[in-house]
């Protein structure tokens, strides 16, 4: 049996749904998933696979993922990892960010680029002026169904990973 742990690191919440909406699409398929904010894994080895996440602000990911991805890329680069972003709120934002270099460097099947949420109620000050100033729009533009399709393809390709391990082992 394939163990999956999938992590992130979500300043507001929403990158955190998003995460969980994937672990449990794994777990529906029988997959046998751990979930735990990137601040939570204490270790790598047990896993067979990786879905890591983050929240995307200005154009990058959290620093707390960026480490992550930096202290753990040799192992990322060895087993099946996959990796999402969370973020661009309006259709023009998605090309400001480009995950490609960081699913490069950990040797990522796949990265996707998932929309966000804004809600100025939960921004800091200096989040909810920088909000102001580029003309952010408050809302909830995460595709539930785009996050689901995307995790059931994930799904797929370790079903198909294990169940070739099993047919070269009889």
């Amino acid at each position: 049996m394939t163990r999956v742990l999938v992590t992130w690191s979500s300043r507001h919440g929403s990158t955190d749904e998003i995460a969980r909406t994937i672990a449990g699409v794994l777990a529906e398929r029988g997959i046998e998933v751990e979930e735990r904010p990137i601040s939570d894994v204490d270790t790598m080895y047990p896993y067979d696979a990786y879905v890591v996440g983050s929240a995307v602000y200005m154009g990058k990911w959290l620093r707390e993922a960026r480490t992550f991805l930096d202290e753990h890329h040799e192992l990322l680069a060895t087993r099946p990892t996959w990796l999402f972003s969370s973020g661009p709120l309006g259709p023009d934002e998605a090309d400001e960010f480009n995950g490609s270099k960081l699913a490069a460097a950990v040797n990522a099947q796949d990265h996707r680029l998932f929309r966000g949420r804004l809600q100025r109620s939960q921004l800091r000050l200096g989040e909810r002026i920088v909000a102001r100033v580029v003309g952010a729009p408050e809302g909830d533009y995460r595709d539930w169904p785009v996050v689901t399709a995307w995790a059931t393809a994930v799904a797929r390709t370790l079903e198909e990973a294990g169940s070739k391990r099993t047919r070269t082992a009889v």
